[in-house]
């Protein structure tokens, strides 16, 4: 655990820690090809942690380019994706509601008060891109096309990216987000529809 300006956060060594006494079965790590750009630097990594034998894993996603890390790590962004991408999942598996120090976008020495401690991106990071439509409209008509919740996806995907709100998250992964809800609904709606369901709790969400 670290204290930075007045707010707790775990570490990756604590995670592991965690998991190593609760006797994880495994993590398996995979870069998300399509989503990442070697030559910009820009990783986007997916990573599963297996709690036990035959079960099904927790995933998690994390990204990294020079824009959202420290440039002592400049040159280190793939392992930094990684490394956040392996926090998410271990803090799903194992219920962890505090953030990662891996997680935060700049150095601990210069983080500011959690409620400025966001990621910044571009001002149409979920937006257009090369005349695609927007990540946002495309969500909207998945929501439409199976009929879901649309609170309910907005919980699912500030899960699925580490994020308090969907607002939050970098373009690449609500892309990965986006991909991963057509092709759940697609494959098996009812079961999404179970998943979504158990993201139900009082109150709105933001968007």
């Amino acid at each position: 655990m670290q204290l930075l300006n007045n707010h707790w956060y775990i570490t990756h060594a604590g995670l592991l820690g965690i998991a190593q006494r609760r006797k994880c079965f495994g993590i398996r790590t995979l870069a998300v090809k399509n989503l990442s750009e070697p030559t910009t630097h820009r990783w986007v990594f997916r990573a599963t942690v297996y709690r036990f034998p035959g079960s099904a894993g927790f995933v998690g996603y994390g990204d990294a380019d020079p824009s959202n890390t420290s440039p002592l790590v400049r040159g280190a962004e793939m392992r930094v994706a990684e490394t956040r991408a392996v926090n998410r999942a271990l803090r799903k598996a194992y219920g962890i509601g505090l953030c990662s120090v891996e997680e935060l976008s700049s150095q601990p020495s210069s983080i500011p008060p959690q409620h400025e401690a966001k990621t910044v991106h571009p001002a149409n990071g979920n937006g257009s891109a090369n005349g695609q439509p927007r990540l946002r409209d495309k969500l909207c008509l998945l929501i439409r096309k199976y009929e879901l919740d649309p609170n309910l996806v907005k919980r699912y995907a500030a899960d699925f990216c580490g994020t308090e709100t969907l607002r939050d998250a970098g373009r690449d992964l609500v892309d990965a987000f986006v991909s991963t809800v057509a092709e759940e609904a697609a494959k098996d709606r009812a079961a999404l529809v179970c998943k979504l369901n158990s993201y139900s709790q009082p109150g709105e969400v933001k968007s």
